[in-house]
């Protein structure tokens, strides 16, 4: 079934700015706590009426107080908090005599003053992030709609408000990053987007209280005037409504990226009428001119492969055309070359069926359909992918819908960029590389000719940076994955201060660096869940990892027995006989879930063509 949108005027300003397009699973959130001024109050009684399935919790906060040791709920039963620091109580009362903003000196200690008292309100208001690792979204701050500088020359100088209020914003994107679970929501492009004539108060209101318009009751003729005031909304339309929706769904979007929820690990484009118009064979004929233009959707296509790319989202290539044709003519095509060829991590142009194509594809990719997503302009081509792959998301009909689909959607986002992630498609190329050599050897002088090392490291705090990875990894794996168990922040960070380890494994070969490939949850002498990524699947990775494990318990309690579980789950298959393989006998079944023991006097050997390195 094609996602793409049928009428582009139905669209509303939330599914607009955070497009559903490819989401398939819903991800309940059942309650939020907010925290923040006036205008989270106004959010607070919004979101009760509009979304009555969620809880809601509303702390306020003004000024630079400090939050209740505890919130009104236990905080494991937040999903997620969000947070809105006034921008009043952090620029202070001082802007409103603009004349003095005219000394650069003044305006100067504004700021100054405004960046430590924002850290400080910061650092109190995410106080649950802190002790408890809460999911935390801060707002950031809305931008007055016009300059407030005295004279033309000096507008978006230091004298400026919105200049200070820019550099709020970009100071607070920083300072987020250095805290663990917790993101930035532009909240300021959102109302931007909606048009700040219809939400912002600064035509009213002082700019910086950078709340919503709205009408006092007393001058609704509580107070006698020569002329009375109009409803506000004949002069200046509040879309208040429209607004709060669109919050909401950038926090639902949001949280559905960080928790990765449908992500999308690549997407595969057609080229004819997709990556340009026309068809290459008829509209680009040197005897047929004018050709096509290239101006337009096309090059907005042409940067979308590459901003895909840098998110670590891999992008190919399945085209019905003559491929030496298509590389002889590319460079007269795609002009300016924004793109080429060797930018896409597999290329399938041939007659084959596109099927055929899309299965060789993930087959390389080692990914499943479900994490496809499919452009093409032709709906019988669609319909084709669709019937074979029934998971895969397929869009293209309107190219006018597509470069927002592929950029704006939360399941093409990705809450923080890892190393692997962003390393994945020269991880991908080397392992293409791999297969090749693995074909003209037999199993042992494969594996021989390797030169692979693992190396280990024992997570055991919170603060050691691979636990982000880590997160990521468990997250997105199907395949090789023993309890399909999804984490939150906050469960793992419970997990670690109760005396569980997390083992993670990064893998080199003579091919390629492969990253993070592997997570190990180990509790006393229990192999909770085993999740790694099957670019390494068939190196004897798993069983190094497992060996290394068991010594480690053994190291720590003596010759104790170590247990492990193996849930049957739909996608699982590739991992059901990683502790058969390993050693280990099978004690019983209950309902689905495999238990096995490696008894006190048995070991796990080391495969010989892997070195392991135990990281300090």
């Amino acid at each position: 079934m094609s996602t793409t949108t049928k009428n582009n005027t139905s669209l509303t300003s939330p599914h607009f700015l955070f497009p559903t397009d490819l989401e398939r699973t819903e991800r309940k959130i059942n309650r939020i706590l907010l925290v923040g001024s006036c205008l989270t109050s106004l959010y607070l009684e919004a979101f009760k009426g509009y979304y009555p399935d969620i809880d809601f919790d509303y702390i306020p906060y003004n000024f630079v107080s400090i939050l209740p040791k505890t919130p009104p709920a236990p905080v494991d039963q937040y999903d997620l908090q969000y947070v809105q620091i006034p921008l009043r109580t952090v620029l202070s009362d001082r802007v409103v005599e603009g004349f003095q903003l005219n000394d650069p000196a003044f305006a100067e200690s504004i700021l100054h003053d405004a960046l430590n008292t924002l850290d400080v309100m910061l650092d109190a208001a995410l106080l649950y992030n802190r002790e408890h690792g809460l999911l935390t979204f801060v707002s950031n701050f809305i931008v007055p709609q016009m300059a407030t500088a005295s004279s033309l020359l000096s507008q978006g100088t230091e004298t400026d408000i919105t200049y200070m209020v820019r550099c709020l914003n970009m100071h607070l994107a920083r300072k987020i990053s250095s805290y663990k679970n917790a993101y930035v929501l532009d909240v300021d492009s959102v109302v931007s987007s909606l048009g700040k004539r219809y939400v912002l108060d600064d035509v009213i209101y002082f700019h910086t209280h950078g709340g919503l318009s709205f009408q006092d009751w007393d001058d609704f003729g509580a107070i006698e005037r020569n002329e009375p005031i109009p409803e506000l909304e004949t002069i200046y339309p509040i879309h208040r409504e429209e607004f709060v929706k669109t919050i909401f769904r950038q926090i639902v979007a949001a949280y559905r990226t960080v928790h990765q929820v449908d992500q999308v690990k690549a997407v595969i484009f057609d080229l004819d009428n997709t990556l340009w118009r026309g068809q290459i064979a008829e509209h680009y004929r040197p005897e047929v001119q004018p050709w096509p233009r290239t101006d337009g959707w096309p090059v907005g296509l042409w940067e979308t492969v590459h901003t895909l790319r840098a998110r670590g989202i891999l992008v190919a290539i399945c085209s019905k055309n003559d491929e030496a044709y298509v590389r002889e003519r590319w460079d007269d095509i795609i002009n300016p070359q924004f793109i080429k060829l060797e930018d896409f991590a597999s290329v399938k142009i041939n007659w084959a069926p596109k099927p055929e194509n899309i299965a060789a594809i993930c087959q390389e990719f080692n990914i499943k359909p479900k994490s496809v997503v499919f452009v093409d302009d032709n709906p019988v081509e669609r319909a084709s992918v669709n019937t074979a792959f029934p998971e895969i998301r397929t869009i293209g009909g309107n190219p006018y819908l597509t470069r927002r689909i592929l950029l704006w959607s939360p399941e093409t986002q990705v809450a923080r960029l890892t190393q692997e992630s962003a390393q994945r498609e020269t991880m991908i190329r080397g392992q293409i590389a791999r297969e090749e050599t693995r074909a003209s050897l037999n199993r042992e002088e494969f594996l021989a000719s390797l030169e692979c090392t693992v190396s280990l490291t024992y997570i055991t705090d919170a603060e050691q940076p691979e636990l982000a990875r880590a997160l990521e990894l468990t997250n997105k794996t199907n395949q090789f994955n023993t309890s399909g168990t999804r984490w939150t922040f906050q469960e793992l960070t419970r997990f670690l201060s109760e005396g569980g380890e997390i083992i993670v494994a990064t893998v080199q070969d003579k091919f390629t660096s492969y990253g993070l490939v592997s997570v190990l949850y180990l509790r006393n002498n229990e192999i909770v869940q085993f999740v790694m990524s099957c670019r390494v699947l068939g190196m004897e990775v798993e069983k190094s990892i497992v060996a290394d494990v068991v010594s480690h318990v053994r190291e720590k309690q003596g010759d104790v027995r170590v247990t492990a579980s193996i849930h049957d789950l739909p996608d699982n298959t590739p991992c059901r006989n990683i502790y058969k393989d390993c050693g280990f006998r099978e004690d019983w079944v209950s309902e689905k879930i495999h238990y096995y023991i490696l008894d006190e006097t048995k070991e796990v050997e080391f495969p010989s063509h892997i070195e392991v390195i135990e990281e300090v």
